[in-house]
């Protein structure tokens, strides 16, 4: 699969968003990143479809933009004024040119899903490889109004059960790309959840 981080580099806060190249070529998240439209086009021509994880701003701040110049479909959980296609737990949608299944996993934010191939897992916030706080398994933070710990942690043995055993690619929200034993990353960042102590203490 053909994965190009198209805001890796960016000077201003944003997540990071993915361009999967393929039969439907796809931007994964959006990022706030105000160059992400010339970064997408250094690449195809034509973006087919948007899906985000959740829509927290520093994933959605482009979402306007990238519609703009690309006309994309636009798959969210929650709705959104730009978005075209709702999606829900279990279903199942083509990124680049593998099938995904949509993943719910509240936690960070209410409307947080993953997207889960026999390969590769875009994990979005709720579980990432590395971000300052930990590295080598970390997770989404929670102590912000609207955000729980205890959904997180369920969300994160959720993920396990659904993550097949041959998945070795982990696209995270923040934080850098893992290839490898995506299950123990993520069993790492489960354990550290369930310790209960601050992500980031004061």
């Amino acid at each position: 699969m053909e994965v190009h981080h198209v805001t890796e580099g960016a000077e201003t806060f944003t997540c990071n968003a993915y361009l999967v190249v393929g039969e439907r070529t796809t931007l994964v998240d959006v990022g706030s990143y105000d160059g992400v439209v010339d970064r997408i086009g250094d690449h195809v021509d034509d973006v087919a479809a948007v899906v985000l994880t959740h829509q927290h701003r520093d994933h959605v701040g482009e979402l306007e933009a990238v519609c703009e110049a690309f006309d994309p479909e636009v798959h969210a959980y929650a709705d959104h004024p730009l978005g075209s296609h709702a999606i829900d737990d279990g279903d199942r949608l083509t990124i680049g040119d593998e099938a995904f299944e949509v993943v719910y996993t509240p936690g960070h934010a209410d409307d947080h899903v993953s997207f889960v191939s026999e390969t590769t897992l875009f994990s979005g916030d709720v579980v990432v490889h590395d971000d300052g706080a930990f590295e080598y398994g970390s997770f989404g933070r929670t102590d912000m109004p609207g955000q729980s710990r205890e959904r997180l942690i369920g969300s994160i043995e959720r993920l396990l059960e659904t993550l097949p055993e041959g998945v070795e690619h982990m696209y995270a929200g923040h934080g850098s790309v893992f290839h490898g034993d995506v299950h123990d990353v993520v069993e790492t960042a489960l354990e550290r959840a369930k310790r209960r102590e601050p992500k980031y203490p004061e």
